[in-house]
């Protein structure tokens, strides 16, 4: 849709500055801004999809690395348990080892050093989770400023076409919209979010 928006407003604008008409010439203007805000906005909305899809693809990473540890920590903790049970032969090799099996276990819990302990790997994955979320709703908010722009584009090129001043003035009143939302959303999603809600 937005390639067809951009055909009409190329045509119109083209239709304008070739003719002889000043307000023909300033909806031709009206068009260009709108297209320019309106590229601006795809743009954004682009980079917006694929950072929240990368991020979504982190947040599965993690979430990953976190059952492979808790698998591998049920497994060392089931050979505890089944050592507790077998009598051991030799009582100072059995505490060793047992002392060395708890102590993997408790790293794999919680490894701040690295970051790689269960705890540290669960408020990483809800970190990553919450900015995936965050940068699908600048997505979606961007797709909606697209929307309104392009309807105000569509407008003005009616407006052209039809000499009728009341689309060019609400080709003016969707432009406003939808530069207030486009910098509402580049700036503070949560409030224009809110506002679409």
């Amino acid at each position: 849709m937005a390639e067809a928006v951009h055909e009409v407003a190329h045509e119109a604008t083209h239709e304008a500055a070739h003719s002889g008409k000043g307000s023909a010439k300033l909806i031709g203007l009206l068009i260009s801004v709108l297209a320019l805000f309106l590229a601006v906005s795809e743009m954004l909305g682009k980079s917006a999809q694929t950072h929240g899809l990368a991020l979504n693809i982190q947040a599965s990473d993690t979430w990953n690395f976190f059952q492979a540890k808790t698998i591998r920590q049920t497994v060392v903790r089931t050979n505890i348990e089944n050592a507790r049970v077998t009598p051991a032969g030799d009582k100072a090799a059995f505490d060793k080892q047992m002392a060395a099996w708890q102590a993997t276990i408790d790293r794999w819990e919680s490894e701040p050093s690295t970051g790689e302990g269960r705890k540290e790997l669960i408020v990483k994955a809800k970190k990553l989770e919450h900015d995936r979320d965050e940068y699908l709703e600048k997505y979606h908010a961007y797709e909606i400023v697209s929307l309104v722009l392009q309807l105000g584009i569509v407008l003005a090129s009616v407006c052209l076409l039809s000499s009728l001043m009341i689309f060019a003035m609400g080709s003016v009143v969707l432009g406003g919209i939808g530069l207030v939302l486009l910098a509402g959303t580049f700036f503070n999603i949560h409030a224009i979010m809110a506002l679409l809600h």
